[in-house]
């Protein structure tokens, strides 16, 4: 466990702070062929990030909305964290609720083996690359 807020001058300098996080790996399956990630996927977490003005943000996230993926937490929830881990979630994956709903290990291996291949083929990319400088 990490440190208190109250054993933290830096913390009690600023008071009390919240950070915002968003999930935006929960019931999401990007892939690198199939399913990329597109500009669209993103629109909510900027609508909720408020760069304009980080004082209007507001978690989409409550106990009566529990699907929401923007959630702010304090510093004291934090650091009460096991070694102040930030790997934070907190939605339901639909896809561990029901064993029945996983695709067959076919196609995952599929997705998986396709995976690899593109992810070989941006590498030999970059390597062509590098070698031309």
């Amino acid at each position: 466990m990490c440190s208190s807020s109250t054993a933290n001058p830096q913390v009690k300098r600023l008071g009390r702070r919240h950070s915002g996080f968003y999930d935006l790996r929960t019931n999401k399956h990007f892939t690198l062929k199939t399913n990329t990630l597109q500009r669209a996927d993103l629109d909510e977490f900027v609508a909720c990030y408020h760069a304009e003005n980080r004082h209007e943000r507001k978690p989409t996230w409550s106990e009566a909305s529990p699907d929401g993926r923007w959630r702010s937490y304090t510093y004291e929830e934090i650091v009460k964290r096991d070694k102040c881990s930030l790997d934070i979630f907190w939605l339901r994956d639909e896809s561990l609720e029901d064993s029945d709903n996983l695709p067959d290990p076919d196609v995952i291996a599929a997705e998986i083996v396709e995976d690899l291949k593109a992810a070989l083929e941006q590498f030999a990319e970059i390597q062509a690359d590098l070698s031309k400088n």
